[in-house]
């Protein structure tokens, strides 16, 4: 449900860019995403902190392409956004509070040098999006940026999503079979005993 809240505002966004214009499509992206961020509080009771980055962006550089009549603003908020969350990746794993790990820590057990790598992984990631966004904004046409922005930067993301998945459960099959191991020696043990 939440991600296909998420992806509304690019829906909204890219139907009235094909309808309309960019500037009527940025100033629907500002609304929805405002929107966005009040129905995913009305149902989960909190906004992440990405969504709250996203938003501001989405305002500011959507603001000066609607006031200054220049669609270079809005190219340029995806890749801010891509270089803002590859550089807070860098950061906190820099000052040892791997971001990565702690949304995911919880739930699932690795060892520190994992992290460390999907960590790396998703801040090479973050930066190839933001350069290649670059790339497509300012040499191919508006159109091809668009579908880019909306479909392209989407599948890529949620690739790289589960090819990050397959590799965390590779690791924690490994990781976690000492512990089962374990549980199941002091199973025999305890079998053992009461017999």
């Amino acid at each position: 449900m939440k991600q296909i809240i998420d992806f509304i505002p690019l829906i909204i966004f890219f139907a009235l860019y094909k309808m309309q214009d960019i500037y009527v499509a940025t100033g629907a992206l500002i609304a929805a995403t405002a929107v966005q961020i009040v129905v995913t509080y009305f149902l989960y009771k909190k906004v992440e902190k990405m969504q709250l980055i996203t938003f501001a962006m989405v305002t500011v550089f959507g603001g000066m392409t609607i006031f200054l009549q220049d669609e270079n603003f809005i190219k340029w908020k995806v890749t801010i956004v891509y270089a803002i969350f590859a550089i807070g990746l860098a950061v906190s794993h820099a000052i040892g509070r791997s971001a990565i790990k702690g949304m995911l820590g919880k739930e699932i057990s690795l060892p520190d040098p994992v992290w460390t790598k999907i960590n790396t992984a998703w801040v090479a990631f973050f930066s190839f999006c933001a350069g290649l966004n670059i790339y497509v904004a300012y040499e191919m046409p508006l159109d091809v940026w668009v579908n880019f922005k909306v479909f392209g930067l989407l599948i890529v993301t949620l690739l790289f999503t589960v090819l990050t998945g397959i590799y965390i459960y590779k690791k924690m099959d490994k990781s976690e079979q000492p512990e089962q191991e374990l549980d199941q020696k002091l199973n025999k043990d305890e079998q053992d005993h009461t017999s």
